[in-house]
């Protein structure tokens, strides 16, 4: 678990010559993918991309000057591979293309912990498991960079079988800007266990929950569907912006007195005992295995309930208003 006092690694910790060299393979040029190639190329080390001909991500590699190649001949060149492809797929890849391919005291890299965690990947013991996660999507990882800033990162090691796989680590966050904020060491587990908790209870799933259950309830009481969508969702954004900023504290400064006493007194009546008691389930059923049995299970079956549970949600009314309300509003359109 975790300790107070994380070790965190900036740009005088890592070494970008450890990489010099060697050959990086980014296989995936999706959202981690195009950002860490980039960064890295910029950064002047060596980078292949491993891409699938005639997708969208193949031609956005070819557009940013790559010249993708398959994910095998990638790994029978490259000195340190990175898996960026989704988490249902990474294992068919690394069966079918990397395994057989990949080198003695090569270097096998992830941004999450999934595939090494939950058993889909086992890679041999002459060969170093990394990993480097940024803690932000792509666009933003390759936007700090080319600002000069940078994303912060995690660290793990899960085997280190030339004896340097740590310093390989840091070189490589390093090359996609991550040590200029900051990369803390973890592990693939707790890294993993965190990442699928707070996805879960936190920022996907509690959230989007508790926005719909509050516009049903203004809904249902005969409010207009327009004022419970701002109400309910449209002002998420200022306050999780001001709590990221500087803490739950300063956005209780920024807010009303009336809506920080209402927070006190009311928070715990929605987010209860009863609530943390379902989040420690959701917790263990993470960590023993149950959830990611569950997910791989659903895509061999051809994702039924996800598809229908997408389908449902895009009907749902508070995603019809919000579609309408957001068409007034040019300038929440994406920039990616």
């Amino acid at each position: 678990m975790a300790k107070d006092g994380a070790k965190m690694y900036y740009d005088k910790d890592a070494d970008l010559n450890v990489l010099k060299g060697k050959k990086i393979a980014i296989v995936g040029y999706g959202s981690q993918g195009h950002a860490q190639a980039q960064n890295l190329r910029d950064s002047g080390l060596d980078v292949i991309v491993a891409e699938v001909p005639g997708t969208d991500n193949h031609k956005k590699a070819v557009e940013h000057g790559f010249k993708p190649i398959s994910a095998a001949e990638a790994a029978k060149q490259a000195d340190y591979i990175q898996i960026l492809v989704p988490d249902q797929v990474a294992a068919k890849v690394w069966h079918a293309e990397i395994k057989q391919n990949i080198k003695k005291g090569s270097t096998l890299g992830f941004s999450h912990g999934f595939n090494i965690r939950f058993g889909q990947i086992v890679p041999s013991k002459d060969v170093n498991v990394v990993m480097i996660a940024p803690k932000g999507p792509g666009h933003l990882v390759r936007r700090q960079y080319e600002e000069g800033k940078g994303v912060p990162c995690l660290i793990a090691v899960e085997q280190d079988a030339t004896k340097n796989a740590h310093a390989l680590g840091l070189a490589y966050a390093k090359g996609v800007g991550g040590t200029r904020a900051g990369v803390i060491e973890t592990t693939f587990a707790e890294e993993t266990e965190t990442d699928l908790f707070g996805e879960q209870v936190v920022l996907c799933g509690g959230l989007v929950e508790l926005i719909k259950k509050g516009f049903e309830t203004l809904v249902e009481a005969g409010y207009q569907p327009e004022i419970a969508y701002f109400e309910c969702l449209h002002e998420c954004k200022l306050i999780i912006d001001m709590i990221w900023e500087d803490g739950i504290g300063w956005m209780n400064y920024s807010i009303s007195d009336t809506a920080e006493y209402g927070e006190y007194m009311v928070g715990k009546r929605i987010i209860n005992d009863g609530t943390k008691k379902e989040m420690k389930k959701v917790l263990s059923e993470v960590v023993s295995g149950e959830f990611a049995k569950q997910w791989l299970a659903e895509n061999e079956k051809g994702r039924p309930f996800f598809n229908q549970a997408r389908k449902d949600l895009e009907k749902h009314p508070v995603e019809v208003v919000g579609k309408k309300l957001r068409a007034m509003m040019p300038w929440l359109k994406k920039k990616v």
